[in-house]
């Protein structure tokens, strides 16, 4: 044996070894923090692998197959005109009104599609970050100066970000508006119309899916909080009757699909994820049994499930076990945070950011949690350093954008959203303290 060659595996072998033998089971809070990993782990199977990721993989998958690569490049590409590139993508992630994780699926999936850096970076920042309701909910709970600011600074972040990104690997993207170029731009199977109708079908069953309760009982948001389960369904079932009237899905297999998820939805009305699950995976056996298009998108859904979940729920795991859940504790204690967070200076809105980008939140969690941190202490400059770099960014997000960009683009990335939250987070704490 050539000890040369195997000192990495020993290496490996005794560090674990010394890892397992001074394990500090027994520990209150080292106890506590695995329960934490794992509560937050199955809350996160719960409420967010079925009724936000499925849908999101569906999406995504369908983006890679039914979208045209020339469309694509012209609207979001590197040479695309910026206004038009920026202003899509910063549109068209806040339209979708989801939380970190949700958007990857649909960030790799028009990045793979050769969608330029800058315009594929500002959709993954404003999906999580420009969310209207989180910001009328914000202005409500924590005040108007700070509702506005987060809207503001958010929008200016989507496209200051895409356009750094842009600018750092301006050469990279040259290359690639180049060879886009002498790539003839592939006609769709069906009108565009169609295919708008299509997806803008899906988003709504994702958006409506996961609608939040809102604080008051009152109001449009909470109309559309009580009829979200309806919307949700009718969406449903007019994608269905898309399948089969544009895409030529035989009949007796939507009927399929669509009798035991009605049957589900009768038997346990108060638990609609039942049926939204059944839906799932009846839509998942219909496109994989069904040849050419259908069998491509299920394929293509697949690929990105497979690439993006096992880093999620890794992310959350390891997220849980150091930062708990809202008002639990992890291994760092939450009192430490709210100490370190006070006043305004550059430290505290330094550690704002970076506590922020870490820490996962569930679209509109972040304002509970900052109610209590400014409650405790907290100063509004580092609360919204942390509202700006939280929704957007998490440890889970942070492996599977490395997976799609790579480390040194993810790490460009993350900087910059911590630089700007920090920076935002003085202006904003200077000017109200």
């Amino acid at each position: 044996m050539n000890w040369k060659t195997e000192w990495r595996s020993l290496t490996v072998l005794a560090i674990g070894f010394f890892c397992c033998f001074f394990l500090p089971v027994g520990w209150s809070r080292f106890d506590a923090a695995i329960m934490e990993a794992l509560h937050l782990t199955r809350w996160y199977a719960r409420e967010h692998v079925v009724l936000c990721l499925l849908p999101a993989f569906f999406i995504a998958g369908a983006i890679a197959v039914f979208v045209s690569q020339g469309s694509v490049m012209k609207y979001l590409g590197a040479d695309a005109h910026k206004v038009v590139a920026y202003g899509v993508a910063s549109v068209s992630g806040s339209v979708l009104a989801v939380c970190s994780c949700t958007v990857l699926p649909l960030f790799a999936g028009i990045h793979r599609m050769g969608a330029g850096l800058g315009p594929a970076t500002a959709f993954l920042y404003s999906g999580p970050a420009i969310n209207v309701l989180a910001i009328i909910l914000t202005a409500r709970i924590l005040g108007p100066e700070l509702g506005m600011a987060r809207a503001l600074f958010a929008i200016v972040f989507s496209i200051v970000i895409g356009l750094c990104m842009h600018f750092i690997y301006r050469k990279e993207e040259l290359e690639k508006a180049q060879n886009a170029a002498q790539m003839p731009e592939a006609e769709g199977a069906r009108p565009l119309w169609q295919t708008a109708a299509y997806f803008a079908v899906m988003v709504v069953i994702l958006v409506f899916a996961n609608w939040g309760r809102p604080l008051e009982d009152t109001g449009l948001w909470a109309m559309l909080f009580r009829w979200k389960w309806g919307i949700t369904s009718a969406a449903a079932l007019i994608f269905a009757l898309m399948l089969l009237l544009w895409f030529r899905v035989p009949w007796w297999k939507l009927l399929a699909v669509a009798v035991p998820t009605a049957l589900a939805a009768a038997l346990f009305p108060g638990h609609p994820i039942v049926a939204f699950g059944i839906g799932m995976v009846g839509l998942t056996l219909l496109t994989a049994s069904e040849p050419g298009e259908m069998q491509a998108w299920c394929g293509s859904s697949w690929e990105f499930a497979k690439q993006i979940m096992p880093l999620l729920f890794a992310g959350v795991l390891v997220a849980g076990f150091l930062l708990g859940r809202p008002s639990q504790e992890g291994m760092i204690p939450s009192e430490w945070i709210a100490r370190l967070v006070g006043g305004n200076s550059v430290w505290a809105n330094l550690f704002a950011s970076v506590v922020g980008a870490f820490m996962y939140f569930a679209t509109l969690t972040e304002v509970p949690i900052l109610q209590g941190l400014i409650g405790s202490g907290m100063g509004r400059g580092p609360a919204l350093a942390l509202l700006l770099a939280g929704p957007a960014l998490s440890l889970p997000n942070m492996l599977v954008i490395r997976s799609v960009l790579g480390t040194g683009k993810t790490a460009v990335y993350v900087v910059l959203v911590v630089t700007m939250a920090t920076i935002s987070g003085l202006i904003f704490g200077t000017f109200f303290p």
